[in-house]
């Protein structure tokens, strides 16, 4: 299957990253094209084949990733309709906000459409990324899109109406995860570590803890109640956060986000 990206950003950067690390990439079936040329100079790095213009890897490409913004979409699709209706290519889109029935409208023919929603941590093999096929997608084409999904990370097959609540738990919650990990190894420096050497204990607690969720059978409370001795310091810092709002401020987060992903539908 070759894989053609339009839009060689950050996200299909990671993708690449993450699926160069895999048998699922071989170098002369991944093309991009991008306006801005430092964009495509870096994802070329990876071994993708660089292409001059939309149509050349249209021409070039099985499957074809959208991998610009959605406000990118109309004037993209639009002046490319007849180049998409000619190779008819398995159409991907990665953009937040936007459902398959618009870029459909916007192709203007029945093209055969499927979503997924990674995030930034493909680079290093560690996205958890959704992925909704319609019935018109072949089953070749779906396992193929899974197999590309699962080449850097973890691939969630759900419906489209759930994508705005994934997007949130999936997609953003790394800049979450970012967040908590840069507050602990700062109130660390607070407390006399070296901000590196916390960075790398709180990096790793949080990746071992998220592990532990993997393997193990158990509720995350019953996990929490494990490491909570009777008196002890884990109980006093677990009290501080409930008692300084972090769970709140964890659903004010996922509710803020998820209401943002609707208006953006809203408007189209």
């Amino acid at each position: 299957m070759k894989i053609g990206f339009i839009g060689a950003g950050n996200l299909a950067t990671a993708l690449v990253a993450g699926a160069s690390k895999t048998s699922f990439f071989k170098e002369n079936e991944f093309y991009a094209y991008d306006v801005f040329e430092p964009s495509l100079e870096n994802i070329a790095c990876f071994g993708v084949n660089r292409c001059a213009s939309v149509t050349e890897l249209i021409e070039n490409s099985d499957t074809v990733i959208l991998a610009v913004k959605p406000k990118d979409f109309p004037a993209l699709l639009t002046s490319n309709a007849e180049a998409f209706g000619k190779k008819n290519p398995f159409i991907v889109s990665v953009a937040a906000g936007t459902d398959l029935s618009y870029v459909r409208s916007l192709l203007g023919f029945d093209a055969r459409l499927a979503r997924i929603m990674p995030n930034i941590n493909a680079s290093v093999g560690g996205s958890a990324t959704a992925v909704c096929c319609p019935e018109n997608v072949t089953a070749e084409e779906k396992q193929s899109l899974i197999g590309f999904c699962e080449s850097f990370g973890s691939a969630f097959e759900i419906g489209e109406e759930l994508f705005p609540v994934f997007g949130v738990i999936g997609g953003c919650s790394p800049a979450f995860s970012y967040m908590y990990i840069d507050q602990l190894a700062r109130a660390a420096v607070k407390l006399g570590m070296n901000k590196k050497t916390a960075l790398m204990v709180a990096a790793q607690a949080v990746k071992g803890s998220a592990e532990k969720i993997f393997s193990a059978n158990e509720h995350p409370y019953d996990l929490i109640d494990k490491v909570c001795s009777p008196g002890g310091t884990t109980i006093e810092g677990v009290a501080a956060l409930q008692a300084n709002g972090f769970e709140n401020a964890v659903n004010a987060a996922v509710e803020a986000a998820y209401n943002k992903d609707c208006k953006m539908r809203e408007k189209k």
